[in-house]
């Protein structure tokens, strides 16, 4: 029973599409250009592009079971895979969507509606919901390489942030069927950790000293304009301040559904250190 991996080069995607391999699971995995997908030798690779719905009845052919991230085409890609006789969409969503205080925050309606899409489809789907990737701290890389120094709001915010691996892993237990309940539930790491000590870590793990710098929530918004929309830059604030607040919670999901306590962030630095030396 094949399944697709979409954006399988991809932080998630790929560890998605790795674990899947270590299973012996038939696969095949998908880019906008294959020719450049830089991925293990002898899986099959397809063009695929959601925002090109021409690309999907092909890459789809043959196909069961699907890994996706996406939050725009998810229309069209449903009728695809309807048309194609899929059996199973696992898509990485947001735990945003689960926070009573982000409604109305643009990060969390955007997952919002992709979901109601989903639901909508008359497909069989199961949405994975992290709530903090391990892989933000890497909006600090740039500056901690250069200047040796990270800037942020509310350096004593706290998250439990969750490595992309154990995310991966969580959507192959539900694309395999070793987790069939609370799979969609909030999805973090296992342990609160403030923006200061997660900095702290990335310096030890990277070998180098890391000043902070705190930033105003105006400074903060302009900085994150540089990389997102407005609304989308306002949307982090409010999860910042949220989280300085308490209200970026750990959760047990992780544990329950992979059978052992998630990767730390030391663990995550350890993995990434060569991208802040």
């Amino acid at each position: 029973m094949t399944t697709l991996v979409i954006g399988a080069r991809g932080s998630v995607g790929r560890q998605v599409l790795d674990q899947l391999l270590a299973l012996g699971e038939p696969v095949r995995a998908s880019a906008r250009t294959p020719e450049t997908a830089d991925l293990p030798a002898g899986v099959p690779v397809v063009a695929a592009d959601l925002t090109r719905p021409q690309t999907l009845p092909a890459a789809l052919d043959g196909v069961r079971k699907v890994f996706v991230y996406a939050t725009a085409g998810m229309a069209d890609f449903a009728v695809a895979a309807r048309a194609a006789g899929v059996e199973h969409v696992v898509v990485l969503s947001s735990g945003s969507v689960l926070l009573p205080y982000a409604h109305g925050n643009a990060i969390a309606e955007e997952h919002r509606a992709m979901e109601r899409v989903l639901a909508a489809s008359g497909l069989r789907w199961t949405p994975i919901r992290p709530l903090v990737l391990a892989n933000n701290a890497l909006a600090w890389s740039y500056s901690i390489r250069t200047e040796g120094v990270a800037r942020m709001l509310h350096p004593e915010a706290a998250t439990a942030p969750i490595h992309e691996r154990d995310v991966a892993a969580a959507a192959v237990a539900a694309l395999t069927g070793r987790a069939e309940s609370g799979v969609s539930d909030l999805l973090t790491g296992g342990e609160l950790v403030s923006q200061r000590r997660q900095v702290e870590l990335i310096g030890e793990a990277a070998g180098r000293p890391v000043r902070i710098e705190e930033l105003t929530e105006a400074r903060a918004q302009r900085e994150f304009e540089r990389f997102g929309s407005p609304a989308a830059a306002a949307s982090i604030v409010q999860f910042i301040v949220a989280a300085a607040r308490g209200g970026s919670p750990a959760t047990g999901t992780a544990r329950r559904i992979l059978g052992r306590p998630p990767l730390p962030f030391a663990r995550w630095t350890a993995d990434h250190a060569a991208t802040f030396a």
